[in-house]
Order: structure tokens, then sequence, then C-alpha cells
């Protein structure tokens, strides 16, 4: 575990120096096509800028694209004291706790470290699950947490999202911003009218790659700091049948953030199901039901 651990946290600076990569190569091509070496300089500078921005932020964005709304302890006990006695347990600072009105059974974990984190279920879940089955989840949660798993994902979402804006950006500029050439005779560049629509088209992509990039093993990794946590790994593997049984799409699905929750919020498809960050259902229960025999 503790290897895993060490692993999250050089992944962080990986991922970081490779969003700063791929953003400066962006800026180097838009100057190459624009003959203006600032232009790359101003991207590169906006893009390390970004990176220290959403290190800090992105948690609060992705509470706030779930909808999520913070309870204390009088507002929802049950979940309250869940999330209070499992931070106990693991010796970890108490989260920030999140509920979403959204009746699809689903929860996630982020923030950049277990001083910041922030803990969230749907009323889903919460109307889904007996008491054993939501401390497992939330014990899967935590696991994430306290495996620096929630920083590795934060960064992913912040690279998703400006992946997606890069591409919006190259677009708007293919079609209105692009549109004069240096003599100002009017009509569209083709360099970047076509590059502008293959950043539309491959940016998706991209981003599905980047989610799927990391790796399912701490999906894994989580379920068994959940079964160790709780020393009740059957409790987490009923829950996770009866995601498998009765969950749905999310009311405000958004694929950016996708690979956070501990269930797909989005409508299943073959594309989905090839991009999917989180291993087959059927699997996660099989290795808890292992550990539970090892008990």
């Amino acid at each position: 575990m503790y290897r895993a651990i060490a692993r999250n946290k050089r992944n962080t600076v990986f991922i970081i120096i490779l969003f700063i990569l791929i953003i400066g190569a962006l800026g180097w091509l838009a100057g190459y096509i624009y003959q203006s070496p600032s232009i790359t300089i101003t991207v590169l500078v906006i893009a390390t800028i970004y990176a220290v921005v959403q290190y800090f932020a992105a948690s609060r964005l992705a509470v706030s694209l779930a909808g999520g709304h913070e309870i204390k302890k009088s507002d929802n006990p049950r979940l309250f004291r869940i999330v209070e006695n499992l931070s106990i347990t693991d010796g970890l600072p108490m989260p920030r706790v999140f509920i979403v009105n959204d009746p699809a059974p689903n929860a996630f974990a982020t923030g950049r470290d277990p001083q910041h984190a922030v803990v969230a279920a749907t009323t889903g879940l919460l109307d889904l699950l007996d008491d054993s089955e939501l401390e497992g989840v939330m014990a899967h949660e935590m696991g994430h947490v306290q495996n620096y798993d929630t920083r590795v994902s934060m960064i992913v979402f912040g690279l998703v999202v400006a992946v997606g804006f890069i591409a919006d950006m190259f677009l708007r500029l293919a079609f209105f911003g692009g549109g004069r050439d240096r003599n100002n005779n009017g009509g569209g560049n083709p360099i970047v009218l076509v590059f502008g629509l293959v950043a539309m088209i491959v940016a998706p992509l991209v981003a599905a790659v980047v989610q799927a990039a990391i790796s399912r093993q701490r999906e894994y990794l989580a379920d068994a700091t959940s079964a160790m946590t709780t020393r009740n790994p059957d409790a987490l593997a009923s829950a996770l049948a009866k995601l498998g049984q009765y969950g749905r799409p999310m009311q405000r699905q958004n694929s950016t953030m996708s690979h956070l929750w501990i269930s797909d919020p989005m409508k299943p498809g073959a594309m989905s199901r090839l991009f999917s960050t989180h291993p087959p259902i059927a699997d996660r229960i099989e290795r808890l039901h292992t550990i539970g025999g090892s008990f």
C-alpha cells in the first residue's frame, strides 16, 4: 500500500509535467503558424498558472459540477457518522462531506491530500444501501484519500477540462479568430481551420484516453483498502452488486469527472466501455470475496 501511495505521488508530478508539455506543444504550433514566438511563451505561461490554480481549485470545481452541497452532522447523522468513524479508524483528518441530490446511486472522493479531502454520496446511494454497505462504499472513497488516488484523479480532471477548453479555443480561432491572413485579405486560414477541426474531433478522444490511462488498479486498491478498514469485504461486494443492478446515469452527467465516481455516471455504450476507467463490477466482487475468504 505504501508503494502505491508513493507511486501516486510520483504520477501527480508526471501528469503535471505532461500537461505543461502538451499545452506548450500546442502553443508552439500556434506560434509557428502565426510566426509569433510570443504566442508560444504566452500559452506556456498561462498553462503553468492554470496547472497551479487547478491543483488547488479542482476539488471545488468537481463538487460544483456534481451539484453537491456540504452537510454537517445534524443534516444527515447517518452519513456523517460513518465518514467520521472511518476517519478515526484510518487515522485521517475528517474530510468535508457532501450530498448530491440525484437518484442514481453513486459516490466520489476528491482533494489534493488527506488534509483537503472531500467525499460525496448521492441521495440515491443513501436510499439504496443499508448501513454496512454504505460504510463499505465510503471506506472505498476514504481509501482513495488514504492512497492519494484523489490527487491523481484531480489532476487528470483538470487536464481533461483543459483539453476540452483548448479544443474549443482552436475551433473558435479557426472559424472566427484565424480568418484573416497577414495581408488582411479575409478568408479562413486553411491550416488553422484544419487544425481546429482536428482538435475538436481528437480532444474528446484524448480526454477519454487520459482518463482510461489512470490505472484500474486504483479501484482494486481502494476496494482492498475498504475491506481492510471495515473487515467486512462482503458488505462492499453487496453494495457493488446493487450498484450494478440498480445503477442509472447521473442527472448531471459530465465526462470530465466520470473517473471520480465509484460507478460509471454516464449512459452505457460501446465507447464508454472501451475507455472505461473502472474495472467490471463482477471482477471487483470476485476479488472482494477472495479477500473475505482470507480473513
